[in-house]
């Protein structure tokens, strides 16, 4: 690291009065500060800015202590903890000190602190502080495992060492949180707080700390691996074989890059901002050196490469709390693998390859292995060695893969689940096979839409498409939309509409109409996947009009009868209007969570209503009509030779039904 930009004798003077001491300090904290704004924009290392921010703080808080308590006080410490502690600091970072007591004896030392914190105040530095005595901070951090976090980052900045030891010892694993307790309640924590993201790191303007794959994550592996291994540095997770050195490699990228991020953030705003606003999008990607192009803004390049860093930590966030779960909490499962075939087992709930080389030789156990965790309620999820297998063979998924019968077999399969798809698509996304399995949809992995309404990344916004029609599926949530939980139920083939979901946007961000592209991939992919021509023209039906239902309600006048037969004429029939109605709902729902409101359920439903009536008056058309009676007719005469039904007599019957029979019943 270069020579600290302080002046250490300046303050170390013996100053003549407060005032004159104030003015000093002041000077060189906004000198220093300044320095390293200057380094930052110059391209310095991070790291090294990082961490001499912090050590600024040291000098400061050191010299300013030493001056106003008595060098020979053997009671009482001054400790940095929390990300301080830690010897991280960005320019708006809280600051966050202990002064500890070997006793408590809080009023002997009242006058001196109130100084040293005023002192503090008026020179700048704004800190967080308690005081606490020995038998305090026990107690405290043993029934709150925020306050033992914080204290597992003590560093001693002034005092006795005997009583920071002393602290240390009080608070370790041996006396408060065992690893066990630790690990289950910073696991419960991340959970809770992912929650209040809604699960999902690709919000359009996202928190870079607090969010899922933020910095807060990568802090909780640092947190588990202090406490069980007494771990200093994240690279000691590759001495416990916890992680290989390129993952270790790409950790501690993806962790320099958010401090990058969070420091130009702290810096443009002039306090601590950890939201990653619009406005501040625009002016780091031109900071960081990104440029509008034919191939898009740079605003929209920076923020793909900051949504596919954080999938990338979110993915070793999750495979490095799996490894910590199976060695903390089921280390004293003793029962043995259950195989669930001749690829996969189960251990201790967990899926695993039954050997490494497993992708090698069965490539489509790179599908299987999702289509199992659906199957299978009681798998609690992948193994961490499984995680990393998958990720090290995604270069199997290429266009061999994709035309083998069985990965098409498989992926449809999933499709036709009664449970967890959303969950396997989701993972899919995490671990890269949906991008791979899909190169369309690959290429929104990340992608931002800039408008009024879209809060999510194109992915992250299809995905919670797929996710609300499943949810109209619970029981549980039938009271949310109690209409379209009714409807679905009567919908013949589901995997008709999810897959209109999840192509509905994918051609985002490739300039022309989306809508006409994504229908063209649509159909293509339908039909490579053993779709009939009817259901994979149904599919590509709703992906080019996905947006004519919401558009019509909100922007033409419903009670007009004209509007109405136009758009009846449009859908053609009521089985094309119910799937539409309920992916134009899943699809707003999932565009913001302020969009949906009781005005756009009252008057999509009056639009759905109002068509409805359209229809039975004869407006009704189907599309591909002969087509599709001709399909259902098929279907229908295989059933019935099985029971032995001839077929004269299928004929006889079906002669006298007429082709509205066959419109109206699967």
């Amino acid at each position: 690291m270069s020579e600290l930009p302080l002046d250490l004798s300046a303050l170390s003077a013996d100053h003549q009065d407060d005032l004159a001491a104030v003015r000093t300090f002041r000077q060189q904290l906004k000198e220093a500060r300044e320095q390293l704004k200057q380094r930052f924009a110059h391209g310095d290392d991070i790291g090294e800015l990082v961490r001499a921010q912090a050590l600024i703080i040291d000098q400061i808080l050191s010299h300013a202590w030493r001056r106003l308590l008595a060098a020979d006080e053997t009671g009482i410490a001054l400790i940095a903890v929390g990300g301080y502690g830690r010897g991280e600091l960005h320019p708006g970072s809280d600051i966050d000190i202990l002064i500890l007591l070997h006793s408590n004896e809080h009023d002997h030392y009242r006058a001196a602190l109130e100084r040293l914190v005023m002192f503090l105040w008026d020179i700048g530095l704004e800190i967080g502080h308690s005081v606490r005595s020995l038998d305090e901070c026990q107690w405290e951090a043993s029934q709150d495992v925020t306050i033992a976090t914080n204290l597992m980052e003590a560093r001693l900045l002034e005092g006795p060492a005997s009583l920071y030891d002393e602290l240390r010892k009080r608070t370790g694993r041996d006396s408060i949180w065992p690893s066990r307790d630790f690990f289950q309640a910073k696991w419960n924590e991340q959970t809770s707080r992912h929650h209040k993201y809604n699960d999902t790191a690709y919000n359009l303007e996202p928190n870079i700390k607090e969010g899922p794959g933020g910095l807060r994550d990568i802090q909780n592996i640092g947190w588990v691996a202090k406490r069980h291994f007494e771990a200093t540095t994240l690279h000691d997770l590759v001495t416990h074989k916890f992680l290989t050195e390129k993952e270790c490699a790409d950790l501690i990228a993806g962790q320099n890059f958010l401090w990058r991020v969070r420091f130009a953030l702290h810096t443009l705003t002039g306090r601590r901002e950890d939201r990653l606003l619009f406005d501040h999008q625009r002016t780091i990607a031109n900071q960081f050196g990104f440029e509008d192009d034919a191939e898009g803004l740079a605003v929209e390049k920076f923020m793909k490469g900051y949504y596919r860093a954080i999938k990338e930590l979110s993915v070793l966030n999750e495979m490095l709390l799996q490894h910590f779960q199976e060695a903390l909490l089921y280390n004293d499962d003793a029962s043995e693998p259950a195989a669930i075939n001749s690829r996969f087992q189960l251990n201790r709930g967990f899926i695993e390859a039954r050997n490494e080389n497993i992708f090698k030789r069965y490539p489509f156990a790179l599908m299987e292995v999702f289509l199992l965790i659906q199957q299978s309620p009681e798998i609690k999820g992948v193994r961490a060695t499984t995680i990393r297998l998958i990720r090290d063979h995604l270069d199997l998924i290429n266009d061999k893969f994709r035309a083998d019968l069985r990965n098409r077999s498989l992926f449809m399969e999933m499709l036709r689940q009664p449970q967890g798809l959303t969950h396997e698509l989701r993972r899919m996304n995490r671990y890269g096979v949906l991008a791979r399995y899909i190169p369309m949809f690959g290429r929104i992995v990340g992608l931002m839409q800039y408008d009024l309404f879209h809060a999510y990344t194109v992915d992250a916004h299809i995905l919670g498409v797929v996710r609300n029609l499943r949810r109209m599926l619970v029981a549980d949530y039938a009271a949310e939309l109690p209409i379209c939980s009714r409807m679905i139920q009567d919908i013949p083939k589901l995997e008709v509409l999810y897959l209109g979901a999840l192509f509905h946007d994918i051609a985002k961000g490739r300039g022309g109409d989306h809508s006409e592209a994504g229908a063209d991939d649509a159909l293509e992919f339908c039909l490579q996947h053993g779709m009939s021509n009817y259901d994979a023209r149904f599919v590509a039906w709703l992906v080019r009009n996905h947006l004519i239902m919401s558009s019509t309600a909100q922007r033409k006048d419903i009670s007009d009868p004209d509007v109405i037969t136009e758009f009846a004429k449009q859908v053609g029939d009521k089985n094309h209007l119910d799937y539409l109605y309920l992916l134009t709902v899943a699809d707003i729902r999932a565009t913001n969570a302020t969009l949906w409101n009781s005005w756009k359920d009252s008057l999509l439903f009056e639009l759905y209503n109002a068509t409805k009536r359209a229809l039975r008056r004869g407006l009704e058309n189907p599309i591909d009509k002969n087509e599709m009676i001709e399909e259902v007719q098929q279907q229908a005469r295989t059933l019935l030779l099985q029971q032995h039904v001839a077929d004269a007599q299928i004929d006889r019957l079906w002669r006298n039904l007429g082709d509205d029979y066959f419109l109206r019943h699967s």
